[in-house]
């Protein structure tokens, strides 16, 4: 069980400079937000006996950043991470997403099944991504590495 300080405890999206969402986009959001907030390793390399912590997530200048403050919102770290490497797994993801969105609507369960297995694999990979690229800077379990793509994915979708 991770230290009750080694946790995200408050997590906000600035997406104000985005395109509206798509109601499915929005619902991974919320599912993402409540999971991450429910359940979280979040431990920053630097500092690990810091935390809990609030984070912001936000795309500026065609970077993803990570802005990190305490539980008193002092100013714990602030990352700023190239999107290069996860702009392949994002469309990739968007596009197995949007085919299983279609399949729930007709396909029989064994397809959608098989698409949804499809859908896990490439978010994993986002995942290991996510986890290379914060590597140094913050611990982190590989759920918590999920849902944070997820939302990786929320600020693309927009960017």
């Amino acid at each position: 069980m991770p230290s009750p300080m080694s946790r995200i405890i408050e997590i906000n999206i600035d997406d104000s400079a985005l395109a509206p969402p798509t109601p499915e986009i929005e619902q991974e959001r919320r599912v993402a937000v409540f999971d991450l907030l429910e359940d979280n390793e979040f431990k920053l390399s630097s500092a690990p006996d810091q935390g809990p912590f609030k984070l912001l997530l936000a795309i500026r200048d065609k970077r993803l950043v990570f802005d990190i403050k305490t539980e008193n919102d002092e100013a714990a770290a602030e990352f700023h991470l190239s999107l290069s490497p996860f702009r392949q797994v994002v469309k990739d993801y968007f596009q197995i997403c949007e085919s299983y969105f279609e399949a729930v609507k007709r396909l029989p369960p064994a397809q959608i099944e098989a698409i949804d297995m499809a859908r896990r694999g490439i978010h994993n990979e986002g995942a290991r991504v996510l986890q290379e690229r914060l590597d140094d800077k913050v611990d982190l379990d590989i759920d918590t590495a999920r849902r944070l793509f997820t939302l990786i994915c929320v600020l693309h979708f927009g960017g």
